[in-house]
């Protein structure tokens, strides 16, 4: 059984995604960001950076005592080689797969992160913020548009890339994004959002980026104004 410390942001959903598509058996716990619930100490003993997702693998393959993971790509990495499924075994297929994890993970989580903020969270508009990340996530739209030209999926077959990047072409018109100026993209879009796990994965989520009234001042402090002295 794996214990999913979970909320319905992007990089939350690529885990869950992962496990819908491995039929893993687990365990979901919520995690109220907007609560402070991620600064609880018995949170933090697992995810020190104070962030969704984590998980608490009790069953490693090697039977050894339960695995604690933060950072979502690693978590997708741990768990596809626990299965065997998700990325190829051969030198030349991992390497095209973890290329475009790292992608995602260092490029277009970071950047549509931040056009969401100044789009739907950030009390001000800020303009030139919102020019800067809206031009960049198309630039990056634009990358994988072009990967998926002449392939089904980013690395050629299913797998952790494509988990890694769905999530984050889900809130493309809070990006400031339109599929239809990018039609590769979009067929993938559109197969991915098809596929049995991608149904159950967002089935009764919220959208994070739709929020349904303005952050409380207590709330904004929690997700955004945190300093270098987290709370205990």
């Amino acid at each position: 059984m794996i214990d999913f410390y979970f909320a319905a942001t992007p990089n939350g959903l690529k885990v869950k995604l992962f496990l819908e598509e491995a039929q893993l058996p687990y365990r979901l716990i919520p995690v109220r960001l907007s609560k402070g619930e991620q600064f609880k100490p018995e949170f933090l003993a697992i995810s020190p950076n104070n962030k969704i997702p984590a998980i608490v693998d009790h069953a490693p393959a090697d039977g050894s005592e339960p695995v604690k993971l933060f950072e979502s790509g690693a978590i997708m990495l741990y768990l596809a080689e626990k299965i065997g499924r998700f990325i190829p075994q051969d030198i030349h297929g991992r390497a095209e797969v973890l290329q475009w994890l790292f992608w995602q993970m260092a490029g277009l989580g970071p950047m549509a992160g931040q056009i969401g903020h100044f789009n739907v969270y950030a009390s001000e508009k800020v303009p030139y913020a919102i020019e800067r990340y809206t031009h960049e996530t198309a630039r990056l739209y634009g990358v994988l548009d072009r990967r998926l030209a002449d392939r089904p999926f980013i690395a050629g077959e299913f797998s952790i890339a494509d988990i890694a990047c769905y999530p984050w072409v889900v809130p493309h018109e809070a990006h400031g994004q339109r599929l239809a100026d990018f039609p590769h993209l979009q067929q993938w879009f559109e197969a991915m959002a098809a596929r049995p796990a991608t149904l159950r994965t967002y089935e009764g989520v919220e959208n994070v980026y739709a929020p349904k009234q303005a952050l409380s001042d207590e709330e904004r402090t929690l997700l955004f104004k945190q300093g270098a002295k987290t709370r205990a």
